[in-house]
């Protein structure tokens, strides 16, 4: 899931409010045993992305896992982006590089063993010798070590003010030993299946068709109060929007623009996302490598034809890389800086073919794919295009296989601060480096802001950084999505509505 990793519209909300979770719905149907304080219907839920990782954690399946309220970590993050307790109940830093966590007494993992400090420690190893790495440690090396049963001690390389956040990603949950038993020498194949600690147990996974999942009778948080889920993973996005309507679903993630005024305000709820949805230009081979070409791809690119035309005006047009959901960039952004002079149009029409390629889970993006063909053609491009499933896709993406590729990107999911989302995507060790970029400017950058414990002063550094990106033209922002989500808001209660994308049906999820 580029995360793919959420959100709606009844009333359009303002922009700020892309930040915020909403309580709102999710569930229904078939009948299973009763529990908690509410119903007896197990949810109906159609995932847009099927498991492209067969459920590891390391991958962009632990967004799905957190999403289900399978997983959790030692920390949560709030509305705002801050840190709360979660299976840890407090922590201190200890010095620039060390921080010491008190791990909850009263937690116990689905398969009946106690959580303590050895498991947190286990399972941020393994995270942490994971190949290829998780996202979020892309830019950081964590070291853990258990102090008595319940103190965690964890220390990084370099000084990381925003450990707290970090270790609510849901890549770095915690398990159970059980999970990591007959796993890969590189750690890339742990069993999150019975292993968690989350309101929700995963029970079976049908491929990439379908998974089960029960309610957790011993979780910490008490009972949740539907008895389970039953989820399907429906990459057409009109499909998903035909189950919500026939009923077959009780909540539809990431509804179809064109589907939306079909389905009515009663089903269909919007708001602004922390999501920007961008053309990652390929700087390590091909056209792109030139940045004059990858100057003439930018000034090709017309966004509110983009939002006119497939967004239908349920998007803003593309500001930068941060857009609406990062409310306190706008005021922070500074020019980009280093821009190539683009290539005239009979130099473009000299160059080989490039191949653009999407995904079809987000069912705007392969029509957004062809009004950007005809963008760049109308340059002097020759363009080819391939549309798949983006699990079909993302080894190749990241491989540098494609000339350019269109994703949409939550760009707070990895740490609910942006200096994560830089480091992984653009710099030359960053570990979703679709762009292939690597540029002393830019890591240098980006170092910069991650050093930073003032939050004003880090928002400053990480707009200092955008500049030095966009300067690039490694990455052409498209547009910024807003969230369309779809759920009976007269009768299903309780789900949560995530701008960052890692929460969806929780312990409240119910039917009633």
């Amino acid at each position: 899931m580029p995360t793919t990793p959420p959100p709606p519209r009844r009333v359009a909300l303002p922009l700020a409010a892309a930040a915020l979770l909403v309580p709102v719905a999710a569930a229904c149907t078939s009948s299973g045993s009763s529990g908690g304080s509410g119903g007896d219907q197990r949810l109906k839920v159609a995932m847009a992305f099927p498991p492209a990782q067969a459920m590891s954690p390391y991958g962009d399946d632990a967004v799905t896992l957190s999403r289900l309220a399978v997983v959790e970590g030692l920390t949560r993050l709030d509305r705002d982006g801050e840190a709360k307790p979660a299976l840890a109940v407090s922590w201190k830093r200890d010095g620039d590089r060390a921080w010491e966590f008190t791990v909850r007494e009263n937690a116990v993992f689905q398969d009946g063993t106690k959580l303590d400090a050895a498991a947190v420690v286990r399972s941020l190893t393994a995270a942490q010798k994971a190949s290829p790495k998780p996202r979020v440690l892309s830019d950081t090396t964590l070291t853990a070590t258990a102090e008595g049963a319940d103190t965690v001690r964890i220390t990084t390389k370099d000084a990381d003010p925003l450990l707290p956040q970090r270790l609510a990603n849901p890549s770095l949950s915690v398990l159970s030993a059980a999970a990591y038993k007959g796993g890969s020498k590189d750690g890339s194949k742990v069993d999150p299946a019975g292993h968690a600690t989350g309101p929700f147990t995963l029970a079976e996974v049908n491929g990439a068709v379908s998974a089960t999942l029960k309610r957790n009778d011993t979780y910490w948080g008490g009972k949740a109060k539907a008895p389970g889920v039953d989820v399907k993973f429906v990459a057409d996005g009109t499909a998903r929007a035909n189950a919500l309507r026939t009923k077959d679903v009780d909540v539809a993630e990431y509804v179809p623009i064109s589907q939306a005024s079909l389905l009515g305000d009663g089903l269909v709820h919007e708001f602004a996302s922390a999501r920007t949805n961008g053309l990652s230009l390929n700087t390590g081979r091909g056209v792109f490598a030139d940045p004059a070409m990858r100057a003439a791809a930018r000034e090709a690119i017309d966004s509110q034809a983009l939002v006119d035309g497939v967004y239908e005006g349920r998007a803003d047009t593309a500001q930068g890389l941060l857009g609406p959901g990062v409310p306190w960039a706008a005021d922070l952004r500074t020019a980009p800086t280093g821009r190539a002079k683009a290539a005239a149009p009979a130099e473009v029409r000299k160059t080989e073919q490039i191949v653009l390629a999407t995904y079809t889970n987000r069912p705007e993006l392969p029509e957004a794919a062809t009004v950007v063909q005809q963008q760049l053609e109308k340059r002097g491009f020759t363009v080819k295009q391939v549309v798949r499933d983006y699990a079909q896709l993302e080894a190749d993406a990241l491989a540098g296989k494609y000339d350019a590729f269109i994703q949409a990107r939550n760009t707070l999911l990895d740490t609910a601060d942006p200096v994560s989302y830089l480091a992984s995507d653009f710099t030359c060790d960053g570990s979703f480096n679709i762009t292939q970029l690597c540029a002393a400017p830019v890591d240098a950058a980006v170092d910069r802001a991650a050093a930073l414990a003032g939050t004003d002063a880090r928002h400053r550094a990480e707009m200092t950084a955008e500049a030095a990106i966009l300067g690039s033209d490694a990455l052409v922002p498209l547009v910024h999505e807003r969230f369309v989500q779809g759920y009976d808001d007269t009768r299903v209660r309780g789900v949560a509505l995530d701008s960052m994308e890692r929460t969806l049906i929780t312990a409240d999820t119910r039917v009633g």
